[in-house]
């Protein structure tokens, strides 16, 4: 996620997928059956992902989660999918609420 603009501050860190940057309107879901909510182009933000997850993350620009790592799933699906993704932020979710 990009700075705070008022106070320069990174406002999620975690683990980086890819080297792309996406970009769009962040939307945190709980469930992948939200789908119907979630824009194509948006940003997903979640607190973790399983296959069920994929027709949701099949429409996102960029995908957040707050656990995992490397070899987690958000991370093996965002690469097969060429769509960037940070995981394992810890705190995506109630910070973009």
């Amino acid at each position: 996620m990009p700075p705070d603009r008022r106070s320069g501050q990174s406002l999620i860190e975690g683990t980086a997928v890819g080297e792309a940057i996406g970009s769009g309107p962040a939307i945190v879901l709980d469930s992948p059956g939200d789908l119907d909510r979630f824009p194509a182009g948006g940003v997903l933000v979640t607190g973790i992902t399983d296959p069920d997850w994929e027709p949701v993350m099949k429409r996102a620009s960029a995908i957040v989660t707050d656990h995992g790592g490397r070899t987690s799933h958000a991370a093996i699906v965002s690469r097969e999918l060429g769509v960037p993704a940070v995981v394992g932020t810890g705190c995506a979710v109630p910070r973009c609420r």
